[in-house]
This record gives C-alpha cells, sequence and structure tokens, in this order.
C-alpha cells in the first residue's frame, strides 16, 4: 500500500479505503462529473417545501462531506452554493453501493443522484439512489481549525481555510465583485482596459523600493512593477483617452496588516481632466461599489461606521496640519523654520529636510490617523510629489490627492505632469536622491521624456488600492485575509 509524508493512522485508514474502492473497480478519481443542480439554489427553490414532504423531483449534485452520521445514513454535503443534506437510506441504493458508502471519509469529494425532499426535522435533504466518488481525500480536515492560535496556519493551508470557514469564502467573493464592479464602473464610463508590462527595464511610477530579477537571454536586469503609471501614459500620449488597468504591483518592502510585497491596484487616466474631476469619479465608483457590495454606502469596519456617501470631504493637507497640531506650515518659508516647526510636534528631522518633506512627515505622524472618514487630503508639496503638475495657484504645491480611510491611504489622485521640461527636472532632481543614498527615488526615463514631448494632454489620473478597499467594504481586519495566498514567512 502506498505511503505518505507525514503519515498516521488517520491517513493510513483512508489509504486502506483507497485501496477497497479501486480494488472494486471504481475509479476513486473519474475524469469528470456533470452535477445539475447547486445546494444554495435548491434551498432556495424549495424553502417552502413542508416538512415531512417526498418529491419525484431528481436532483444531481456534487460537492465535498463536511460530517457522516449514522455510517453514512446522513452526509451534509459542501459545494460553492451552500450545504445540503444527503440521505442514504439501504431502502434505496443497492448493496454495492452500501459497501462503497462505508469508503467516505469526511472530506471526500461525491457526486449523488436523488430526490429532493424534507425530513419531518425540516431538513431539505436529497434521498440518495447513486452514489459516486469523485475524489478521495487522503488527509482529515483539522478538527481545530479556527481558533486564534491557528490564524498562522489558516493562511499557510488556505485550501483548507475556505473548506471549513463560509467567512473566508465570502471576503474572496465580495473581493471578486469589488474588482469586476470597478471594471464595469470604468467601461461605463467610456474606459479602455489596458494591460502594461510588468516587467520593466526601468523602475518607475511610484517611489518605493522594487524587486530585480535577471532575464538570461537578454543578458539584462528587469524590475517588477512597482506601478503602471508611465506605460499608462504612454497610451495617452498614443491618443487613447480614457484608459485603465487593474493589476499587481510588487514592492520590496514590509509586510503588514495593511502591506502585502504583490498587491492589486487601480490605475485610470482620463484625457482633458484634473484632479477635481477624478476626484469626483473615484468617490461615485466607491459610493456604488460600497451599495452594491454590502447593501448600503454606510459600512462597519471594526468599531467604526464609515459612510461612503458621495462626495467626499475636501481638506488640503496644510489646512489639516493645522487643524489637529495648530501649526500652519503655509506661513512657513524656509526648509529650517519647518524643520524647528517639525520638532516642535515631538519629531526629529536630518539637516537637508526640505519644508515639503517636513510637511509630509508631519502629516504622517501626527494627522493622517485622524481620518476615519472618507476624506480627500488635497494640495501637497511639490518635492514629494515627481510626476504631478503644479498647482495651479500655489508654486510650492502640487495637485494631489489622496483618498484616507480609517486612517489609510487607498487611493492617490493626480493633474498629471504635462510639461516635458518640468519632468526632466523632477526626474533629475529624484537622480540626485537616489544617488544620494534614497533607493526608492525614481530613476531617469528618457523613453517616457520623449513621448512626453510628443503631447501629453491635460489628464486627470487616478490610483486605487484593491485589497485596501475590499479590507474596508468585507470588514476584514487583515489584508491577508483579502488575498486568496498572501506572502508569508518560510515555515
Amino acid at each position: 500500500m502506498v505511503t505518505l509524508p507525514d503519515s498516521n493512522e488517520h491517513v493510513e485508514s483512508r489509504l486502506v479505503k483507497l485501496e477497497n474502492i479501486m480494488n472494486s473497480g471504481i475509479e476513486a478519481y473519474p475524469h469528470s462529473y456533470k452535477p445539475d443542480a447547486k445546494a444554495g439554489k435548491l434551498q432556495e427553490k424549495y424553502k417552502d417545501l413542508p416538512d415531512g414532504t417526498d418529491t419525484e423531483d431528481n436532483v444531481c449534485v456534487a460537492g465535498r462531506i463536511m460530517a457522516n452520521r449514522n455510517s453514512g445514513m446522513f452526509i451534509d454535503l459542501l459545494d460553492d452554493s451552500g450545504k445540503i443534506q444527503i440521505f442514504s437510506h439501504k431502502a434505496n441504493i443497492d448493496e454495492a453501493q452500501i459497501t462503497l458508502l462505508k469508503q467516505f471519509d469526511i472530506g471526500d469529494i461525491i457526486g449523488v443522484k436523488g430526490l429532493v425532499r424534507r425530513t419531518p426535522r425540516g431538513e431539505l435533504s436529497i434521498a440518495a439512489k447513486e452514489l459516486t466518488i469523485l475524489s478521495k481525500a487522503l488527509r482529515p480536515l483539522p478538527e481545530k481549525f479556527h481558533g486564534l492560535t491557528d490564524v498562522e496556519a489558516r493562511y499557510r493551508q488556505r485550501y483548507i481555510d475556505f473548506i471549513i470557514n463560509d467567512e473566508s469564502r465570502d471576503v474572496i467573493r465580495a473581493r471578486s465583485k469589488v474588482v469586476s464592479g470597478i471594471r464595469h464602473f470604468l467601461e461605463d464610463k467610456g474606459f479602455l482596459e489596458v494591460e502594461t508590462p510588468i516587467l520593466q527595464p526601468i523602475m518607475g511610477g511610484a517611489s518605493a523600493r522594487p524587486f530585480v530579477t535577471h532575464h538570461n537571454t537578454l543578458d539584462m536586469d528587469l524590475f517588477l512593477r512597482i506601478a503602471p503609471e508611465l506605460y499608462l501614459k504612454r497610451l495617452v500620449v498614443g491618443g487613447f483617452e480614457k484608459v485603465f488597468e487593474i493589476g499587481r504591483n510588487f514592492r520590496n518592502e514590509g509586510i503588514s496588516i495593511r502591506h502585502n510585497p504583490e498587491f492589486t491596484a487601480l490605475e485610470a487616466y482620463m484625457a482633458y481632466a484634473d484632479y477635481n474631476d477624478t476626484m469626483d469619479m473615484e468617490a461615485e465608483m466607491i459610493n456604488k461599489l460600497a451599495v452594491d457590495i454590502t447593501g448600503s454606502a454606510k459600512v462597519t469596519f471594526g468599531e467604526h461606521e464609515i459612510d461612503f456617501t458621495a462626495p467626499f470631504k475636501k481638506i488640503t493637507v496644510c489646512d489639516l496640519i493645522k487643524e489637529v497640531t495648530g501649526v500652519d506650515f503655509m506661513s512657513i518659508d524656509t526648509d529650517e523654520e519647518a524643520r524647528k516647526a517639525g520638532a516642535s510636534l515631538g519629531l526629529t528631522f536630518e539637516k537637508n529636510e526640505t519644508w515639503g518633506k517636513v510637511v509630509e512627515v508631519v502629516f504622517e505622524e501626527r494627522a493622517e490617523h485622524t481620518l476615519i472618514q472618507p476624506t480627500f487630503v488635497i494640495d501637497f508639496p511639490k518635492e514629494v510629489s515627481p510626476l504631478v503638475k503644479i498647482h495651479r495657484n500655489n508654486p510650492r504645491l502640487v495637485e494631489r490627492a489622496d483618498l484616507y480611510v480609517n486612517g489609510w491611504e487607498i487611493g492617490p489622485i493626480y493633474s498629471e505632469l504635462s510639461n516635458p521640461i518640468d519632468q526632466r527636472k523632477r526626474f533629475e532632481d529624484q537622480v540626485a536622491a537616489r544617488e544620494a543614498g534614497d533607493d526608492e527615488a525614481q530613476m531617469m526615463d528618457e523613453d517616457f521624456l520623449r513621448s512626453l514631448e510628443h503631447a501629453f494632454p491635460p489628464t486627470g489620473g487616478l490610483g486605487l488600492g484593491v485589497d485596501r478597499l475590499a479590507m474596508l467594504l468585507t470588514n476584514s481586519a487583515s489584508i491577508r485575509d483579502v488575498i486568496a495566498f498572501p506572502t508569508l514567512r518560510k515555515k
């Protein structure tokens, strides 16, 4: 008899049953099966069937055994729509089927043909007439997989988590609806979905530490993209006036309940628009997603009720800092004065930190955690936003907005920089920062600059962290809950 690694008495018992099935001439792993009904739909269809009622309705279902009582007379069968009871009585099945029934274990996947009935105790059931083994489970499901001590195991063996925990499956389904809802919303607005390179010769589109890989045939290093921005803008130059991409980005940075090294993001660009237009569109989209997925614009996340009713509040970053700390950075003119003001709030800065960098740090350390309800924080300092158009009313600032919910940044929005000369100067500043040791600063991208030199129209851009939005709409405390297979340290 075959043995498995980490075998035990429970595994050995299942291997014996597998051998019994095969020796009886039955294929334990057949090629296909054709169910014609789902458990959930049957529960809905027959919800008014009185207790103790038999029908002549033949159905065929398939799923996983989640409970097995009275030597298989009562089986709880789970498919991707829900559970239904299987009633296997010797009066309805022959001796060979009874023998097969004895080889079933919790976790096995089986097919059942039979008649719909409701038991005298009120349980909707299928009175089995034919049982088929579809896949013999050789390992038992864990008896205790829900407790806090098993959180790590849940993520490492996510397939078991999905088998056992209805909530985990529901979260992944809701996440799928988020992605689908984004796609349909933008397509209805006339946007074209596109795909851009994941392997990129130059890191760009955001400030982050990248993953580096090597292409053997070309003998060149490539970066896993940290953002698709620069390629999407090339498409706008090429005449695609409304484009978007929903896809994976990769950042070689820390892991937390809000950060995974690979994550899903939306980026969209709309020609002849600015950040006011894209802020309004993003608020409208998120409002619609909340209602479509949860049934209400008001959702519960942890201890908060979050109201996604559009439009969302807007406040400048300096006004927010002043509101929270009392310090008015717009009245501060020099870098040295800015550092002193930041130090008065208990923060420390290097001697070369600029006014804009100080504003960014003070905002992150003292203000952003206060933003529970959806809020667009707007008009950031120029030097911390290298791809954004200068503010039309203040050259120290740029027309950038970040959407915050529950203290998290979930969506950056820009009036995109279209002046190639200004963009080159910003890139040069980024290169200088990189050479000074900032490995998150962006690189010079001459081809992107060349594309801008062919004229890039006024454009509004928006981003959205799909994983974080899914967390908010499903009341999930960790990003690991909304990613089917999160990145984990080696065991």
